[in-house]
C-alpha cells in the first residue's frame, strides 16, 4: 500500500540552526515513535555495500600523507571530513538500489552537519524538496562566521520499500532512524542550540524519483 503524506506544511518562520534536525528528526508530524514498524511494516536492515577507494596504480613509492579526520568537539569543528562515495548499488532502479541510495543520502546529510557543505545533498535532491531547502539554509546559518555543528549524526536502523510507484511517479522508502546528540556551537564556549540524544527511534518516509540513470529525492518527512 502506498502511504500518503499526513504532514502539514512547514511554517515559513525560521526555526533556528539545525533545521533538518529539528524538523526532519526531532519534530515533524508525530515526533518519535517507539515502534516504527507499526507504521513501516517489513523494514529490513540496510546492508548496502559501500564503495571502497581504489589505489592509484601510478602512485609513487612515497605517497603524500593523508590528512587525519577529526570529529567535531565542544572546542572546534570537524576537520578533514571524507566525502561519502556513492556505492554502485545506489545507482540502480531497484528496491535494493533505493535502499542503498537512501542510506547514501543520509550520509551526505551527516557530512553536511560536520562540514557545513550542503552541495552534495543539493545535487541529488529536487529543487522543491521543502525540508531539503530548510536544511541548506539552516546549515549555512549553523556555520556562519566561526560557528559549527557538534554531533547530530543520523543513524539508519532499518529501511524497506514495496517499490511501487505513487501517482506522482515516485518510489517510497520507509525508514527507522535515530539521531545522536547535537549542538550548534560558537567560539568562547557559546552554545546556540543543544539537544540531548533521544533513545527512541523515528519513523520516516522518503520519496524519490528515478531520472535517466540516477535517483532524486523529492520528499522526506516524519510519519
Amino acid at each position: 500500500m502506498i502511504r500518503t503524506s499526513a504532514c502539514s506544511a512547514v511554517p515559513a518562520a525560521r526555526l533556528g540552526a539545525l533545521g533538518l534536525a529539528a524538523i526532519l528528526v526531532l519534530g515533524g508530524c508525530s515526533g518519535s515513535s517507539g515502534d516504527p514498524n507499526a507504521e513501516a511494516a517489513e523494514l529490513s536492515p540496510l546492508t548496502s555495500e559501500r564503495a571502497e577507494p581504489t589505489e592509484n596504480a601510478t602512485s609513487s613509492a612515497t605517497p603524500s600523507p593523508t590528512a587525519t579526520y577529526k570529529p567535531a568537539t565542544a572546542e572546534g569543528a570537524a576537520e578533514n571530513v571524507p566525502l561519502p562515495v556513492m556505492p554502485e548499488l545506489a545507482k540502480e532502479e531497484s528496491a535494493e538500489g533505493l535502499r542503498a541510495f537512501g542510506e547514501y543520502w543520509f550520509s551526505l546529510v551527516n557530512y553536511g552537519f560536520e562540514t557545513g557543505d550542503s552541495a552534495p545533498v543539493m545535487e541529488i535532491s529536487a529543487q522543491d524538496c521543502e525540508r531539503c531547502n530548510i536544511f541548506y539554509a539552516d546549515l549555512e546559518e549553523g556555520y556562519v562566521n566561526d560557528d559549527w555543528i557538534h554531533g547530530g549524526k543520523i543513524n539508519i536502523n532499518s529501511a524497506g520499500t514495496q517499490f511501487v510507484k505513487t501517482p506522482q511517479g515516485r518510489y517510497q522508502l520507509l525508514l527507522s532512524i535515530r539521531q545522536e546528540a547535537v549542538a550548534n556551537r560558537g567560539p568562547n564556549g557559546k552554545v546556540f542550540f543543544e539537544h540531548q540524544i533521544d533513545k527512541t527511534t523515528t519513523a520516516q518516509i522518503m520519496e524519490a524519483t528515478y531520472v535517466s540513470d540516477h535517483w532524486v529525492v523529492n520528499l522526506v518527512e516524519n510519519m
